[in-house]
């Protein structure tokens, strides 16, 4: 028998690019894998993970499915960035016709809001839902973050996925894969940690560059740039609503205060198309 041919779809939002596959026209036996060869750079499609999309369970209530994988195989919890992708997918290509789209992740339902122009989705907002600061089931408040306030001031949140946001007076000056590596293996971090390093370069303007849990360094963050606005609220650094720069592009961020959500707004876009076999 010969192997089934799988349709994939490249997409980014904000330089943030994963592999993205319908799994109810094509399931994936071992997502892991899959994962990891065809992020490859060199010897496969190349990207920061893969996100498979499907059916939710009965239970959530909600529309789709999201489950995705980064580069090194793991399993990640969430991202905005690939939320809004999905949202961008599964409109434009016919497989839903609603403006307002309930996704099921391992972080709970999020509410995707589509800005629709021209029967195409031109942006997309995701309720991120609240964030936690020093989260006991993913941070050791006790261990602390002494290593890293010697590269500037750390602040844990929590995004359904663990950040640590790291405000420095000169980014250009951080070594970012080194000190990305080391503080994502932190033994304050039990799970591992998303590093954020960030500058403040307007009154509502944030700088930053991300150390993703499992990938690397990559071009942006959604739950990055979530946990970086709510960082710098929290320390008064900027407003709730806030503009985050990062690699591959800008993300507007509003953290209501009446209901506790961090809102992530910004643009998704395909790459190209392909058939792959596993």
């Amino acid at each position: 028998m010969g192997y089934q041919t799988i349709h994939f779809t490249k997409m980014h939002g904000a330089g943030n690019d994963y592999i993205y596959v319908d799994t109810t026209r094509y399931p994936i036996a071992d997502p892991c894998e899959a994962a990891k060869r065809w992020s490859a750079y060199h010897t496969g499609i190349g990207s920061d993970g893969l996100v498979l999309i499907g059916k939710p369970s009965i239970m959530s209530g909600a529309d789709f499915s999201m489950r995705i994988f980064n580069a090194d195989g793991s399993e990640a919890m969430m991202c905005g960035n690939a939320s809004r992708c999905i949202g961008k997918y599964l409109y434009d290509k016919g497989l839903t016709d609603k403006e307002t789209i309930k996704l099921e992740t391992l972080s709970g339902v999020k509410i995707l809001q589509l800005e629709v122009e021209d029967r195409k989705v031109k942006s997309v907002t995701v309720d991120m839902l609240e964030p936690r600061l020093h989260d006991a089931s993913q941070y050791d408040e006790q261990t602390g973050l002494a290593e890293m306030e010697q590269t500037g001031r750390p602040v844990f949140v929590s995004m359904g996925n663990p950040h640590c946001v790291i405000f420095v007076d000169n980014l250009d000056s951080i070594d970012i894969a080194r000190l990305g590596c080391a503080y994502e293996h932190n033994k304050a971090f039990p799970q591992r940690c998303n590093i954020e390093f960030v500058q403040q370069t307007g009154p509502d303007t944030l700088r930053a560059r991300v150390w993703e849990r499992g990938s690397g360094i990559t071009m942006a963050c959604g739950t990055g740039a979530c946990a970086t606005a709510v960082a710098a609220a929290t320390l008064g650094i900027c407003p709730r609503q806030c503009q985050v720069v990062m690699d591959g592009g800008t993300l507007t961020i509003r953290w209501d205060e009446e209901t506790g959500h961090v809102f992530l707004s910004g643009p998704a876009a395909f790459a190209f198309e392909g058939e792959i076999r596993p």
